[in-house]
């Protein structure tokens, strides 16, 4: 497994923009699927996009695609969601999620090491 720690998060209003980081160690972060996944009060841990090994492909949920952009930097051990236009129905704990990179980017279950989650708050 590998450690992960987020930062970035915070309060931001409507229409604005955040960069969550997610810093990566104790294991070999380029062989490693990498996702990030929220979620809000009183509802279920959601996926929210996913980037393969190499970065050459990522995926999104219907609620945030075209918003929202995964990136890695794997020389910095570290994985990006940068979120833009953003809405008050984005307010969840965010989590960084690493996977040995079997199985279905968008469930759960593939992911085996996971961050402490990150607050971002969208004020309307």
């Amino acid at each position: 497994q590998v450690q992960l720690v987020e930062s970035g998060g915070g309060l931001v209003q409507a229409g604005g923009s955040l960069r969550l980081s997610c810093a990566a160690s104790g294991g070999t972060f380029s062989r490693y699927l990498m996702g990030w996944f929220r979620q809000a009060p009183g509802k279920e841990r959601k996926f929210v996009a996913g980037i393969t090994s190499s970065g050459g492909r990522t995926y999104y949920g219907d609620s945030v695609n075209v918003r929202f952009i995964i990136s890695r930097d794997n020389a910095k051990n570290t994985v990006y969601l940068r979120m833009n236009s953003l809405k008050p129905e984005d307010t969840a704990v965010y989590y960084c999620a690493a996977s040995p990179g079997f199985g279905d980017p968008v469930r759960e279950y593939v992911y085996d090491s996971w961050g402490q989650g990150i607050q971002v708050t969208v004020s309307s």
